[in-house]
């Protein structure tokens, strides 16, 4: 009984070390997120109005921008393995005197293949009454994989682009001014949602068989341009390796305890060699 305690002490040693190494592993992972954050929260001030002109930022800043009704406004920002953005949209109305009746406004995310993104929860759409001063929009996007089939629309390690406009609203309130204000909130899901594949490179509009050879002669490649404020991750970690460990490691210690359980004690004392 002595080695079976021993055994599962050491058990239960070795699972706390191992989930007390795993938070200091992931954080020197190149996908955390647990380093302070020192950038500005002061986003671009401007939008654009395609996805060719989208204006950029960084998860944790805000964007701002001044329209007219009835424009198309697009930013963009990186989102990288094993994260979840949330995007956070707020308008603020015209004049209520000025308005005839109800808006109704939108945001939608797409990926850098421009597929668009579903949200898993938030209010995509909202209809604002005629006295509203605000409208709040939210789109929590799924996590971000490494990597997919060819033929899913699972989002992908690169740049995802989030359009704002107006969907509905009385003809004579086009063209009125009202201000956006945008912010992207990311959470890290770590191993949970982990794959064995990854991409070759982030999907990031302009990373070409030309934008490398820029990168080769020392110009920053379009890839470089829209990683992450700490670079993209590499892809292939997460803590889902050290939960693998660890669990290799019990199994070994299960077995190694079944086994001096069932062994027995050998041949007893009492009984004579002769036997």
């Amino acid at each position: 009984m002595r080695t079976v305690r021993t055994l599962a002490a050491a058990a239960l040693a070795g699972a706390a070390l191992l989930g007390l190494a795993a938070p200091a592993a992931v954080a020197d992972s190149p996908s955390a997120t647990a380093t302070p954050d020192t950038r500005s929260t002061q986003g671009p001030t401007e939008a654009g109005t395609t996805f060719r002109t989208a204006a950029r930022f960084l998860p944790g800043q805000q964007a701002t921008a001044q329209a007219a009704t009835g424009d198309y406004l697009y930013w963009v920002f990186p989102a990288d393995t094993g994260q979840r953005p949330t995007v956070n949209a707020s308008v603020t109305l015209p004049d209520a005197a000025l308005r005839h009746g109800p808006s109704t406004w939108r945001i939608d995310v797409y990926d850098g293949l421009r597929r668009r993104q579903p949200c898993m929860y938030g209010m995509q759409s909202r209809t604002a009454a005629k006295d509203a001063a605000k409208v709040e929009l939210a789109c929590v996007l799924r996590p971000v994989r490494a990597s997919a089939d060819a033929w899913a629309n699972d989002p992908l390690p690169g740049s995802y682009y989030v359009r704002l406009t107006v969907t509905g609203l009385p003809d004579e309130d086009l063209g009125q001014p009202f201000g956006a204000r945008l912010g992207v909130d990311v959470k890290d899901e770590g191993g949970a949602h982990a794959t064995d594949g990854a991409l070759a490179a982030p999907l990031v509009p302009g990373a070409t068989t030309a934008d490398r050879a820029d990168a080769d002669a020392g110009r920053p490649s379009a890839v470089e341009a829209a990683a992450p404020e700490d670079g993209w991750s590499s892809g292939w970690w997460s803590d889902r390796w050290l939960w693998t460990l660890a669990g290799g490691v019990l199994a070994a210690l299960a077995g190694i305890g079944g086994y001096v359980l069932t062994r027995g004690a050998g041949r007893p004392s009492r009984v004579p060699p002769a036997a």
